[in-house]
């Protein structure tokens, strides 16, 4: 079901010989520009003849009328509804204490450099359909916009024939109840083209986030630079950092759970324990067969994205790990916390027995749109700082510029720009220059 890699004794690069998912996003640029190009020609009629194609429904407009969102958050299950309300909270709390606050320092008197942070005006958040509906994609999308202070949002998911067109409801729901009354029944990469030149129904934003299958990470390669983007994120990971400590019947099902989501899903286990890969195993054989998903967990498992690899102890699991830079990663060791704080590259990492991918998936108040392919090891997850810009003030009085004007004028001319150094003089005078 789930094949091993052994790198007891190797000295050869883990990123060599650890198993990873084949997304060729270069390849589907080619399938995307077409339709990026058409909805920027001809906006919502390219974007209606898109969603009969691909979705296998016939819309007269894109928008979700405003009674949708509200219908269907009044007929959500209460209960889907309460664990929204608390996951929505949980977010929050955390989220809210990512807000930066701006930044003065004096670096002379009279000179000073403020750092400002300013959200941006407009974004386009995606929430994929498929095999899955995501309302928690919605939660982990505009909570972090919303606490960082975008003043304008919409959030795009795919048209459902079941619902008459509609993404699905549970997805209204999320966005009704989180306030969001702009959103648009558009999938794939149309949907971040929609966001990125505008149409008649969607103004143009500033910036798209959210996770979507390889026709979304194409479109968002293609478009970055007209538009800011999070990621490219491909299909889900999951990394296991164990040793025998660990309960193979956790281990075993929290591999289940994020096969569950696609065929191409990742599920890799590291261990030095034999005995564990061979509990975890048997776990899985017993697990997956009485499993509602039974069929994509079984060939996510045995596809070359997954395995169990062998190493020598926690040490060299650490290095591999670390050269895995899993999307999410648990730690399931003895002193998984001194463990976990050795770790350098993962989206999130989960520590211990009682923290499962999952629960970051729903309600820990974590985000789960994290970097996916190995790219942890230079990008974050989504965040408040997503939806933030930096900006530089820069504040000095004559007598700042004229105490530093001489190093302004020399470094000018040492790049062969002497114009540089003329903008300063203009302002102090030839003579206090010299004369420094």
């Amino acid at each position: 079901m789930i094949s091993r890699i052994d790198l007891r004794g190797s000295t050869q690069d883990p990123r060599d010989l650890l198993p990873r998912a084949e997304l060729d996003v270069e390849a589907a640029l080619e399938r995307v520009r077409p339709i990026c190009d058409d909805v920027r020609h001809r906006g919502t009629a390219a974007l209606i003849e898109y969603a009969e194609r691909f979705d296998g429904v016939r819309l007269t407009e894109v928008r979700v009328p405003r009674r949708a969102l509200t219908s269907a958050l009044d007929e959500l299950d209460p209960k889907v509804r309460a664990a929204l309300e608390e996951s929505v909270r949980r977010a929050r709390l955390v989220h809210r204490d990512q807000r930066r606050t701006d930044t003065t320092t004096t670096v002379v008197p009279g000179g000073t450099v403020t750092e400002r942070w300013v959200p941006v005006t407009r974004v386009g958040l995606y929430v994929p359909g498929g095999q899955a509906v995501y309302p928690s994609s919605v939660v982990m999308n505009v909570v972090p916009a919303q606490e960082a202070g975008v003043a304008s949002m919409a959030v795009a998911s795919p048209p459902q024939r079941a619902f008459g067109g509609l993404p699905h409801p549970t997805i209204l729901a999320a966005c009704a109840l989180l306030g969001v009354d702009e959103v648009y029944a558009v999938g794939g990469a149309q949907a971040v083209a929609m966001f990125a030149y505008g149409t008649a129904e969607c103004p143009p934003v500033n910036l798209v986030t959210g996770p979507g299958n390889i026709y979304v990470a194409a479109a968002k390669r293609l478009l970055k630079g007209r538009i800011g983007i999070d990621s490219e994120a491909g299909p889900t990971e999951i990394a296991i950092l164990a040793d025998h400590t660990a309960d193979p019947r956790y281990v075993a099902a929290d591999l289940i759970s994020q096969a569950e989501h696609d065929t191409l899903a990742a599920a890799v286990l590291v261990t030095d324990s034999p005995a564990l890969a061979d509990a975890v195993e048997a776990e899985l054989k017993e697990q997956v067969a009485v499993a509602r998903h039974s069929g994509r967990i079984t060939e996510a498992l045995a596809g070359r994205q997954s395995g169990i690899v062998l190493v020598d102890d926690v040490e060299h699991g650490l290095t591999v790990v670390d050269a895995y830079a899993a999307e999410h990663l648990e730690v399931m060791t003895a002193d998984a916390a001194g463990v976990a704080a050795r770790v350098r590259n993962a989206g999130a990492i989960f520590v211990g027995p009682h923290a499962p991918v999952s629960l970051g998936d729903y309600a820990a108040g974590s985000n789960h749109v994290l970097p996916t392919g190995g790219c942890a090891c230079h990008s974050s997850g989504l965040s408040v700082q997503s939806f933030l810009r930096g900006i530089h003030v820069v504040d000095y009085t004559r007598e700042a510029l004229a105490e530093v004007a001489h190093h302004v004028v020399t470094l000018a001319e040492a790049e062969d720009l002497p114009a540089h150094g003329a903008a300063v003089t203009a302002r102090t005078g030839s003579g206090e220059v010299s004369g420094r």
